[in-house]
C-alpha cells in the first residue's frame, strides 16, 4: 500500500510540474474539416479516469520554435547512441526515407503489421492483422516510409496535419529491422520536412501521443528524438 501511495504521489508531482501549452486545430479545408473535428473530439473527451481530458497530460511534443533550424534540432539529438546516430546507422545500411502511396506497398505493410504479435507490451489490434485490399488518402494526412536497399518497405507512418501541429498517428516498423535504426531515420527525416515545409506556415509542434502509459522503451525512443511531456489545452479555431 505504501508503495502505491508513493508512486501516486510521484506521478502527481510530475503532472504538476509539466510545462503547459495551448495548441489550436486550425485551417482545415472543406474536405478535411470532419477529419479534424473527429481528432479534436477524441483529444478533448473525458479520460477514463474522468479527472482530465483524454489527451491533455504528458503529451509528447517537439516544439519546433525552440530551434532556429533543422540543423540546430539535429545537434540537440546527436551524440553517442543518439537518435541521430541510429538514423545515420540506417542510412549506412542502405535504408531510405520517402513519401509513399500505401497502395503501392500493400503486401509490405501487411508484413510489417504481422511481424510482431505484441508491441510495447500490448497485443496488436485485430485491425492490423487483416490484410487491406486498398487504402484511402485521408484529408489532412501524408504517408511516409522507410525502404531497404531492395525497395521493400520496412517501416511506415501516417501523419495528420492540423494547422498548428502535426500528429504521428501510426508508426510501425518490421520487427526484424528495428535494430538497424529505421524508426529513428523515419522521424528524423520527417522532422526535417516539418522545418523545411511547415514551420513557416505556422506549424509549431510535432505530437506523438503521450508519455503516460507508454513503455519504458517507447519513452526512451521519444526522449532521444527530443519529445518532451506537456500539459496541453486544445483549442478549436476552424
Amino acid at each position: 500500500m505504501m508503495h502505491k501511495l508513493k508512486k501516486a504521489a510521484t506521478l502527481l508531482k510530475e503532472i504538476y510540474s509539466l510545462p503547459k501549452r495551448e495548441i489550436a486545430f486550425r485551417g482545415a479545408n472543406r474536405e478535411g474539416i470532419e477529419n479534424a473535428r473527429e481528432a479534436y473530439r477524441y483529444f478533448t473527451k473525458p479520460h477514463r479516469f474522468r479527472l482530465f481530458k483524454n489527451k491533455s497530460l504528458g503529451v509528447a511534443l517537439v516544439d519546433l520554435n525552440q530551434f532556429s533550424s533543422f540543423e540546430e534540432y539535429y545537434k540537440s539529438i546527436n551524440g553517442k547512441n543518439s537518435a541521430a546516430y541510429y538514423a545515420r546507422k540506417a542510412t549506412k545500411r542502405g535504408y531510405r526515407f520517402l513519401e509513399i502511396d500505401r497502395n503501392s506497398y500493400i503486401d509490405d505493410i501487411y508484413r510489417i503489421n504481422t511481424s510482431a504479435k505484441v508491441r510495447q507490451g500490448k497485443q496488436m489490434s485485430s485491425s492490423y492483422l487483416k490484410k487491406q485490399e486498398s487504402y484511402n488518402q485521408d484529408p489532412n494526412y501524408r504517408y511516409f516510409g522507410v525502404v531497404d536497399s531492395q525497395g521493400r518497405l520496412v517501416a511506415y507512418c501516417n501523419i495528420g496535419f492540423f494547422g498548428e501541429f502535426s500528429l504521428i498517428s501510426t508508426l510501425l516498423g518490421h520487427k526484424e529491422y528495428l535494430n538497424d535504426g529505421i524508426m529513428y531515420l523515419m522521424l528524423v527525416e520527417f522532422t526535417k520536412i516539418m522545418f523545411q515545409e511547415y514551420k513557416q506556415e505556422g506549424y509549431r509542434y510535432i505530437m506523438y501521443d503521450t508519455f503516460f502509459g507508454a513503455s519504458d522503451g517507447l519513452k526512451m525512443f521519444k526522449n532521444k528524438l527530443g519529445f518532451v511531456p506537456y500539459k496541453v489545452v486544445w483549442k478549436w479555431e476552424n
